[in-house]
């Protein structure tokens, strides 16, 4: 039976304040007291990062000498700021550009150990059933934090739905956009982007969210991000000076396993892609 802790996005605002009072003495090196016989807990979205975890807690773990403990988490705050203070000892639910842009913003030390799948970021609409659906006038959600935003934006111009200003890429903002062609904009958080589909007329979504929704993105995105040259891995990922944990580094091997990849493939269906290796 799984023991899994679910921690909601409710506690935002006390965690921020946590950081907030223990950042600036906080000491970015390693826990030299760690146990090495402990229970390794990683903060995960459910999916797919905490169903790949429980995936290995549950049949390859023990093979290792790991225990695991996994805890769910609901937003894209709560799994860093609980990382940098300890609560946690590693987390597995964000990508590159989003982890830079959130420790220069929180002064948080987050590092990247090893890079596990890509999750591509799709346009879903419950009104149109393919691009030529989305006309002019058309209110279209997309994320609001920095790095998603951008992502989302460079997603609508790759497939003619917006043009950009040269060389914005995926660091574009609104402001960014030289000709909406007609389209309305609604900055929404993340995970709120499925509940709003039927509020919109298309919302840009990530992966995990829409997996969660029981959105199929293989199937049912009017577009979809290309796995090819995608910079947005999603990774395991500590404090910095804890890379070397043995149990982190037994979990990264497990991570980029034959086995994970199958569980990956087969679950997933081609909207969560295996993308193994080193993250950088």
């Amino acid at each position: 039976m799984r023991h899994t802790v679910k921690i909601t996005a409710t506690l935002a605002a006390a965690a921020a304040l946590t950081l907030g009072l223990t950042a600036c003495g906080s000491d970015s090196g390693s826990d030299s007291k760690a146990d090495a016989n402990a229970p390794l807990k990683v903060a995960a979205s459910p999916t797919p990062h905490a169903d790949i975890l429980n995936y290995i807690k549950d049949n390859l773990a023990a093979k290792e000498g790991l225990k695991l403990e996994v805890k769910e988490f609901t937003d894209y705050v709560l799994p860093n700021t609980a990382t940098e203070d300890g609560q946690v000892d590693a987390n597995f639910f964000q990508h590159k550009p989003y982890l830079d842009d959130f420790n220069k913003k929180q002064g948080t030390h987050i590092v990247p150990v090893v890079n596990v799948h890509l999750e591509p970021l799709g346009l879903y609409s419950h009104k149109a059933d393919d691009l030529s659906g989305i006309k002019s006038g058309a209110t279209i959600a997309v994320p609001n934090d920095t790095t998603n935003e951008g992502r989302a934006l460079q997603l609508l111009a790759d497939n003619g739905l917006i043009t950009l200003k040269d060389g914005v890429g995926t660091s574009a903002t609104l402001a960014d956009v030289e000709d909406a062609k007609g389209l309305k904009f609604k900055e929404l958080e993340a995970a709120t982007l499925p509940r709003a589909l039927d509020e919109v007329d298309a919302a840009v979504i990530n992966g995990n969210y829409a997996i969660e929704a029981d959105l199929k993105p293989a199937q049912d995105a009017l577009a979809l991000e290309k796995a090819e040259g995608n910079p947005y891995a999603n990774f395991l990922a500590v404090k910095e000076g804890n890379q070397d944990d043995p149990r982190v580094q037994k979990l990264a091997k497990l991570l980029n396993s034959d086995e994970v990849k199958k569980f990956i493939e087969d679950e997933y269906e081609g909207s969560v892609i295996p993308a193994f290796g080193a993250a950088s």
